[in-house]
């Protein structure tokens, strides 16, 4: 499971060009469900069974863009101005490093900023639009030998891992969400299950969803079962408005979800010891969830979160325990909570 996760974590996927990161899920996706296949819009999708047996259809979906930058501009001096895609947090941009993704190859970049020494305000924060990034050329000229305005742009970081279960990279939103989907689809190798399954990678959930959209309206599933990362508990936040890393999955409880999918989630977690803790929302859950479940005249919509630090940053943390006990509980529930998972 933490190869496939890390497989997934280094493959760039900014909104809008999801390509490697669908290569990637792509191809592990295969291993359970041979004739799956990437659509024009960069949503993957696969399915497991027959769909003229009968029997009911459950969707498991995980969204797989990541947020980053799109290059809108480069400048008489070589330097790259970029926009953003999906909510970047302005606090960490000065001083890193990263890589611009071009149809030449990847490229590598800094962005910069100014020395303590000279800076009037050192802490100010930079807004996108001042954003510059340095990638060694010097003219507009020749910069645009490789580099096009449109290409994407990530900031760098692999998965390595902390103490314990825990570990560290960009894009855990939602490469975390796509391993735990996996991991359920080989805990039920070999069983006979209950459910045709249809899995859905979702392109583009970070600005606004659309791939999940567009998808569940094609979809013939009668229950999904969506996995997005939520908020774990920092130093600096408040206990009640978190999960709790290493508690398990957090079974989500909101006005757009079903209430029977969601209890029998909470059962099935009870009953096969899997670590679960709940999220309330008073609304709705600014997941593909809230897509899904109103698409195609209404698909019956359970949540379950993986419970990440640092969301949005190229140091998201989460804990691989908390992942397996996602995979788990989608397993149990597409076997029908007959088979140990």
């Amino acid at each position: 499971m933490e190869k496939m996760l890390e497989t997934l974590c280094a493959a760039s996927g900014v909104s809008g060009a999801e390509n490697n990161a669908c290569e990637a899920a792509l191809s592990l996706l295969r291993k359970y469900s041979p004739d799956a296949k990437a659509d024009k819009f960069g949503c993957v999708s696969g399915y497991i069974g027959d769909p003229d047996n009968g029997k009911p259809t459950v969707m498991l979906e995980a969204h797989i863009d990541e947020i980053g930058f799109i290059v809108t501009y480069i400048d008489d001096s070589g330097f790259l101005r970029v926009g953003n895609c999906g909510g970047t947090d302005r606090r960490l941009y000065a001083a890193q490093t990263v890589t611009i993704h071009t149809v030449n190859g990847d490229i590598k970049g800094v962005i910069c900023t100014l020395p303590p020494h000279v800076a009037s305000d050192s802490s100010k924060t930079m807004k996108t639009e001042e954003i510059a990034i340095d990638a060694g050329f010097p003219s507009r000229k020749e910069a645009e030998k490789i580099i096009s305005a449109g290409d994407r742009v990530t900031i760098d970081n692999t998965l390595a891992k902390l103490c314990g279960t825990r570990v560290t990279s960009k894009a855990l939103d939602d490469r975390a969400g796509v391993t735990a989907v996996l991991y359920a689809l080989e805990l039920i190798q070999g069983k006979t299950l209950p459910y045709n399954i249809e899995v859905l990678f979702a392109s583009q959930e970070e600005v606004r969803g659309r791939g999940a959209i567009i998808a569940a309206f094609n979809s013939s599933a009668d229950i999904a079962l969506v996995t997005d990362v939520s908020f774990a508990y920092t130093s600096d936040d408040k206990k009640q408005d978190c999960g709790t890393m290493g508690k398990g999955a957090m079974i989500g409880i909101s006005p757009v979800l079903d209430n029977e999918v969601t209890n029998e989630l909470k059962k099935l977690a009870k009953d096969k010891s899997i670590p679960y803790q709940c999220e309330v929302m008073g609304h709705d859950t600014g997941t593909d969830a809230d897509h899904i479940s109103i698409s195609h005249g209404g698909i019956r919509t359970g949540l379950i979160s993986i419970p990440i630090k640092y969301m949005h940053t190229p140091v998201e943390v989460a804990d691989t325990e908390d992942i397996k006990a996602v995979g788990r509980l989608m397993a149990a529930f597409i076997t029908g909570g007959e088979s140990d998972v």
